[in-house]
């Protein structure tokens, strides 16, 4: 009694077949992101092998799945999703979803009353994962969902203590290396317009800025930092206002392409040349990176990488259950153009 019907192949026969564990042949049965080619053809053929045949209702009543997964942006400013940044994201997640048959559903939750909302809609089955962005420092909603059990992942972290799984860039390395860049071409007055310094990247971005001068022997003068939200107008007046405290700045690292776009309005209305008076560095390289005169350097973030890792990690917790939280940090590349 209850016993498996003779010659009817298991999913865990098959994963012995390939040489695999269980979730990678249900990724491979679900057509699912993240496998190999070769690790794909290989259960396949395993499949074809043993005569596998998928029990899609069962399946579908057992693992209760909704086929959809959360975008959810939690920027409390709407002049933020106006950025590059953000459809950069949304188009390299949807990318990355393409061939998996799940439907990415975008959400924002700004409130208490609305986290509240999003966290019931989650457990009521009605999405299967959820990715988060733009979350800053204190934001509860990650802690919410973890104690749900929902698998979820970061875009960033909220501070370096983030135990959720996360995708990020080195945002101290790529900051480092900018700064880099300007003392190797002479410059030596090196300012930074950063981020919101609620957001832990923003914060890497300052301390990599600030760990390259101080590398360097050279004092690293708090005026010479200006805070900004990432917007080509907030560029323009921090570069205004370090302009007017500092005359004689000859570098600045910027720590968006957008800021540093609006930075370099800021310096043609000041009479500055770029870059034979000052020299400029974004981060991100965007396309508008290409499009500013002159063309921006900038620190590439690997978006289309972060977007696949994301979805990658999201499926394996759908998929595996976390048995431990995933912290993925991508590296960064210093782009030289006509700006530096």
């Amino acid at each position: 009694m209850g016993r498996r019907r003779p010659g009817t192949p298991t999913l865990e026969e098959v994963a012995a077949r390939a040489r695999v564990g269980r979730g990678t042949v249900s990724r491979v049965i679900n057509n699912a992101a993240g496998v190999k080619e070769s690790t794909r053809r290989t259960v396949q053929q395993a499949i074809e092998e043993l005569g596998y045949v998928p029990n899609l209702a069962a399946r579908s009543l057992a693992g209760r799945r909704a086929d959809a997964v959360a975008l959810v942006m939690t920027e409390p400013d709407w002049r933020q999703f106006a950025e590059p940044f953000f459809s950069e994201i949304v188009s390299s997640l949807g990318d990355a979803l393409t061939d998996t048959g799940i439907q990415l559903l975008l959400t924002l939750v700004r409130s208490d009353a609305e986290r509240q909302r999003f966290l019931e809609y989650a457990r009521g089955g009605r999405v299967d994962g959820v990715l988060l962005m733009s979350v800053h420092a204190g934001d509860p909603l990650p802690d919410m969902l973890a104690e749900a059990r929902m698998p979820t992942v970061l875009l960033g972290r909220r501070s370096g203590d983030e135990y959720v799984s996360y995708v990020d860039a080195d945002n101290i390395g790529g900051a480092r290396s900018a700064v880099s860049h300007l003392l190797q071409r002479g410059r030596r007055v090196i300012a930074t317009i950063t981020g919101p310094l609620d957001l832990y990247a923003a914060q890497c971005r300052l301390r990599g800025y600030q760990e390259a001068l101080a590398s360097a022997g050279l004092e690293g003068e708090q005026t010479r930092v200006a805070e900004s939200d990432f917007t080509a107008e907030s560029g323009r007046h921090a570069m205004a206002e370090l302009i007017e405290r500092h005359p004689d700045i000859d570098g600045v690292v910027a720590a968006s392409d957008t800021t540093a776009a609006g930075a370099l309005e800021a310096l043609r209305a000041a009479g500055r040349r770029v870059p034979e008076d000052v020299a400029v560095i974004g981060f991100d390289d965007f396309p508008l990176a290409q499009r500013t005169e002159p063309r921006l350097t900038t620190v590439r973030q690997p978006i289309e990488e972060i977007g696949r890792a994301m979805v990658r990690l999201l499926l394996e917790e759908m998929e595996e259950g976390a048995v431990a939280w995933r912290h993925v940090i991508l590296r960064t590349e210093l782009v030289v153009r006509d700006s530096t």
